[in-house]
């Protein structure tokens, strides 16, 4: 992320948090703009953490009714972005514990059908084929959060912490970590095909 967008994504968090406080407030446009502003991006966050791509859209009202209602408690300590994505992971965190008390009728879903329909198109240098999401899906679990936390949905490292519960450095660890994995595989798609191999191909 460019120093610009860092400073474009930063005053967008601002606006953001001066929906939700004027939201508590009781106007009703900054409701509209506060949920407007936010959805693509709990969608996306919820349908990386949930199993069922089914669940992904119920999740995301779950979190805004549990966040609307909760706006009179929301002082603006933290960003109106990482309060909501905080409120989001305990819905989801929820429907686990909901689900795991319910007797499995069948497997569910991958994420990544969901995740996929929330992602945003052409990122830049995942191009030639290489879908990010197939990517992502060679990370472990706690290092796919991070990543997409601080670099697709563009939270802060400290925030991203919050989110997550655990420390800072912990995240940026996870970052680093999943950077240098996603480094190897784009690496690793890059490579020419065997002789052998690419002769199959043809022939086929």
């Amino acid at each position: 992320m460019s120093q610009t967008e860092v400073i474009d994504q930063a005053t967008l968090d601002d606006s953001i948090t001066a929906w939700a406080l004027a939201a508590r407030g009781g106007d009703p446009d900054a409701v509209e703009q506060f949920v407007r502003a936010l959805h693509r991006d709990v969608l996306r966050y919820v349908a990386h953490l949930c199993a069922d791509p089914q669940a992904v859209d119920d999740l995301a009202q779950d979190t805004f009714l549990r966040a609307l209602g909760s706006l009179h408690r929301f002082e603006g300590r933290s960003s109106a972005r990482s309060w909501l994505l905080s409120i989001a992971r305990r819905a989801v965190i929820d429907r686990y514990r909901y689900a795991a008390a319910r007797p499995r009728l069948s497997d569910v879903p991958d994420w990544q059908l969901a995740i996929e329909l929330a992602q945003p198109q052409d990122l830049p240098g995942f191009d030639d084929g290489i879908a990010l999401l197939d990517l992502l899906a060679g990370l472990p679990d706690e290092r796919r959060e991070a990543f997409i936390l601080t670099q697709l949905l563009g939270l802060p490292y400290a925030e991203a912490a919050e989110v997550s519960d655990c420390p800072v450095g912990t995240v940026r660890s996870r970052v680093a970590r999943a950077r240098a994995t996603l480094m190897d595989l784009l690496a690793e798609a890059e490579e020419p095909l065997p002789r052998a191999e690419h002769a199959a191909l043809v022939a086929a």
